[in-house]
């Protein structure tokens, strides 16, 4: 038996198609069901229709004369892949075939589809976004009419559907319209600063000079527009054009950012500011071109919501403890939740957190909406560090500082992933430990989370210490472990 570690290949063209219960997700081209070629997607969205169609219908148990709703509405709306507008025209005629009317915002951003679904008093929406994966990949991120990321069973019955082909369309007189509608981008940015804890007149007081990493995708266009409505004027571009060709890895993690840690080095600024291709996550770069780490973004975003009012707080397993920390010394309540942020937000609505996310950099603010959002996350740090009297390397060394080694070991597909965690679960059975996710192995200050990947043998292994030495070999340990466990 073989165990193999993996690494992220940022060119890779091989062809992949995966559905999962949150949409479909997959490189462009290829034979049908190898890739996400037209079939794919018209396919998906067709189930995806079937599914508004069942979900919107009235029941009959309710009101014996209601009928269902007549042409209800659903918004699209796409980052700046290459592949987008041929994927947005194929979704949109798919829809209007089933009797939709679509409202297309275009270029746009995850959290600003979200707000426009029922701000539109939409029946769903549609992203057509891959989020961090490369340029060659695109998606179908399914939307409910709350403008909420779809529940599992709901995912369930969308693959049932296009697994069945169980959609029809509809006659000529009943298709569905289209229009095309480039304001809600602006309309999120009014929204946002109609927060109460958003202060524009202590940003703008600050005279913050602020360097703006958009990927090539429509964080070029969204952030330095809610920048300018903050009141900042001094903001330098990279890679802000939205041509959808990406100029490093687009995950915005540490070893991809070295072109905008150089800038600020050798610059004048006192922030950084780099999202995904969707801008729904959001990651921070501090004056003196060092990461400010995606993991703290949502921390210290919590620490100046609970300086204004005590709450709950939510976070994923495998997110930093440092929010539990700041959360308890403000006299709130913190929970965790399964990894994904259709989980965190059920558990943020179940404790009635008033901030939650996940350490990737994805900032969920209830005030504004339910849904991982660069925007709003921007405009209350900057507040946050409008009042600060300190720069950002000295806001970030505010807060405990532990380390998370994140690894992944892959398995040969004879190897049981779920007989593995079982017998890791018994190993380390006389610690706390947590399984609503995976196994979640509690050591004193230290912990280690393991899971397993919903497509591919794989188990991911996260660690965390105040040492990263000790979360390395806490890490390293488990793998151990793994190795012992399949060579039995």
């Amino acid at each position: 038996m073989q165990v193999r570690q993996r690494a992220y290949n940022f060119n890779t063209e091989i062809l992949t198609l995966i559905k999962s219960i949150s949409g479909i997700r997959g490189t462009i081209g290829g034979k049908v069901g190898e890739g996400l070629s037209p079939i794919d997607v018209v396919k998906f969205a067709a189930a995806y229709g079937k599914w508004v169609s069942v979900s919107a219908s009235p029941s009959t148990e309710k009101n014996a004369d209601s009928t269902p709703l007549q042409n209800p509405k659903i918004i699209i709306g796409r980052d700046a892949r290459v592949s987008g507008q041929l994927v947005s025209q194929l979704v949109s005629s798919t829809l209007q075939s089933m009797g939709f009317d679509v409202i297309d915002l275009g270029l746009s951003t995850t959290p600003t589809v979200e707000m426009a679904v029922p701000m539109e008093n939409a029946s769903g929406g549609i992203i057509l976004t891959a989020s961090h994966n490369p340029g060659n990949w695109n998606a179908l991120k399914l939307l409910n009419q709350k403008g909420e990321f779809i529940s599992a069973q709901e995912g369930e019955d969308i693959l049932k559907f296009a697994k069945n082909d169980d959609f029809e369309f509809v006659k000529v007189s009943e298709l569905g319209s289209y229009k095309t509608d480039d304001t809600y981008i602006q309309k999120h940015i009014e929204k946002i600063l109609e927060l109460p804890l958003v202060d524009v007149e202590a940003i703008k007081a600050k005279g913050f000079k602020i360097a703006v990493d958009g990927v090539n995708s429509t964080g070029g266009i969204a952030i330095p527009m809610l920048l300018e409505a903050l009141g900042v004027t001094q903001i330098d571009k990279f890679f802000c054009e939205p041509t959808g060709i990406f100029q490093h890895n687009p995950e915005p993690l540490p070893e991809n950012l070295t072109h905008i840690c150089s800038t600020i080095k050798t610059g004048n600024y006192n922030l950084g500011i780099v999202v995904d291709p969707d801008v729904d996550r959001l990651a921070l770069i501090c004056e003196d071109g060092t990461p400010f780490g995606e993991e703290y973004t949502l921390v210290t975003i919590a620490d100046y919501i609970l300086q204004h009012q005590v709450g709950n707080t939510v976070s994923n397993l495998s997110s930093t403890q440092a929010l539990k920390d700041v959360t308890l010394k403000a006299g709130g309540k913190y929970f965790a939740a399964a990894v994904g942020e259709v989980n965190v937000v059920e558990k943020m609505k179940e404790c009635n957190a008033i901030i939650g996310g996940e350490g990737n950099g994805g900032i969920i603010y209830p005030e504004l909406h339910y849904g991982r959002d660069a925007l709003v996350g921007i405009a209350l740090f900057l507040t946050q560090l409008a009042k600060f009297k300190g720069t950002a390397k000295m806001l970030r060394s505010k807060y405990p500082s532990y380390h998370i080694s994140k690894n992944k070991i892959e398995l040969t597909p004879e190897i049981s992933v779920d007989n593995v965690l079982e017998e890791i679960l018994d190993k380390y059975k006389n610690y706390p430990v947590n399984t609503i996710d995976g196994v979640k192995i509690q050591f004193d200050s230290e912990w280690v989370h393991l899971r397993k990947s919903n497509t591919e043998p794989i188990i991911r292994i996260y660690s965390e210490s105040q040492s990263e030495a000790t979360a390395e070999h806490l890490a390293q340990k488990i793998m151990h472990d793994i190795k012992e466990i399949i060579t039995q």
